[in-house]
């Protein structure tokens, strides 16, 4: 999982060195956004070779340029421990997500080894759930 973890932090430090933060009012900017009612939350439905399971994840703010996606550790961690960033990222102007994998809290939990202990599956997990949550740009 720290592959998943440094991956999250290039999407920060990339977009970071290229763009400058949003307006603030922009940052609150729901309009268009078909998670408004829900707070930010989405089920995102990831095919895997065992079928379709739903990994939930929460989108905060409204930025184009600056994205994080936060992965926890695991397999069976959840997103709460990170939640710190509530504190921080706003006020950067920072949109970011958070997410639980596959097997994790408010995620669907399978009842198959072979889809939890899997670090290719969970990168391709992060790679089926990126178009609904980041786009990263080259450094």
């Amino acid at each position: 999982m720290k592959l998943l973890l440094t991956l999250a932090t290039m999407f920060l430090l990339c977009g970071a060195a290229h763009a400058a933060p949003a307006a603030t009012g922009a940052y609150f900017d729901q309009a268009g956004r078909s998670d408004v009612l829900s707070g930010g939350v989405r089920m995102i439905p990831i095919q895997t070779d065992k079928g379709v399971f739903h990994v939930w994840t929460k989108r905060t703010g409204n930025n184009p340029t600056i994205k994080v996606l936060l992965l926890h550790g695991g397999p069976g961690a959840t997103h709460e421990y990170l939640e710190a960033f509530d504190s921080y990222f706003p006020g950067a102007n920072i949109e970011y997500y958070y997410y639980d994998q596959l097997g994790s809290a408010y995620s669907d939990q399978p009842d198959d080894p072979a889809l939890i202990n899997n670090l290719p599956r969970y990168v391709e997990e992060v790679e089926q759930s990126r178009p609904t949550t980041i786009t990263p740009k080259p450094c």
